[in-house]
């Protein structure tokens, strides 16, 4: 933890799922590579696969905004046969078995819900992506809800989390995750924001308004308890 502050006792806490929960780049840099290799060969791109950190500096944007990111020059038809792709080639990667969370995430999960803390994911990803990821590493069962914008169709998480909040009435919740946009819909929805410090997919900047930041996903459990 970079600064101190003093937290109340959540009766929830909401996560996001790249760059928080699970080290999207385990799977998405495989299939990255993969779904411009099929571009190319479907006609849709031409010239060299774009950086990887091109791709990695995006995370936490609607998957339509990533590609102007991505690849500005290509098609509209380019973007949503890249949508299509990526989706395809990592839910195939989860079925491979290779991808991973951080470190120590599902015992600190389990360790929450233990001591009643209502568990949710808000992710700006698609529906089957990011419920794929929970059932792959076994996640699923420990959360009252898993919420995406690919689902529920949401211009920004700030819309997402709102719609979250007043489903299961929560009045007091952390918001947990790694990009600009988790602390937005913390904010925004005037919740608690734990700034996650560690994937190094953003800027620094990217986490400034957060109450607190923290290096090692494990230390939710002591500002849980620390808290009043």
């Amino acid at each position: 933890m970079t600064k101190e502050t003093v937290l109340r006792k959540p009766e929830a806490m909401i996560f996001d799922m790249d760059g928080t929960l699970f080290q999207t780049e385990t799977l998405l840099l495989p299939a990255y590579h993969q779904l411009f290799d099929t571009l190319r060969a479907e006609g849709h791109f031409e010239g060299e696969t774009p950086p990887e950190e091109r791709m990695l500096g995006s995370l936490g944007m609607l998957l339509e905004d990533i590609w102007k990111v991505v690849m500005p020059e290509a098609s509209v038809a380019a973007h949503r046969r890249a949508d299509e792709l990526l989706l395809q080639l990592e839910i195939e990667g989860l079925d491979g078995g290779s991808s991973q969370l951080y470190p120590h995430v599902k015992e600190t999960l389990e360790a929450l819900k233990e001591q009643g803390v209502r568990l949710f994911v808000a992710s700006n990803g698609l529906e089957d992506y990011v419920k794929g990821v929970a059932f792959a590493h076994e996640i699923m069962p420990l959360f009252e809800g898993v919420y995406s914008a690919g689902q529920y169709k949401t211009p920004s998480k700030v819309n997402l989390v709102q719609i979250l909040l007043e489903k299961h009435r929560i009045q007091d919740a952390w918001m947990v995750g790694d990009r600009s946009s988790d602390v937005e819909a913390g904010k925004m929805n005037k919740q608690t924001v734990i700034g996650c410090a560690y994937a190094g997919f953003g800027r620094d900047e990217e986490l400034a308004g957060s109450d607190v930041l923290i290096s090692d996903f494990t230390e939710l459990l002591r500002l849980y308890r620390e808290a009043e």
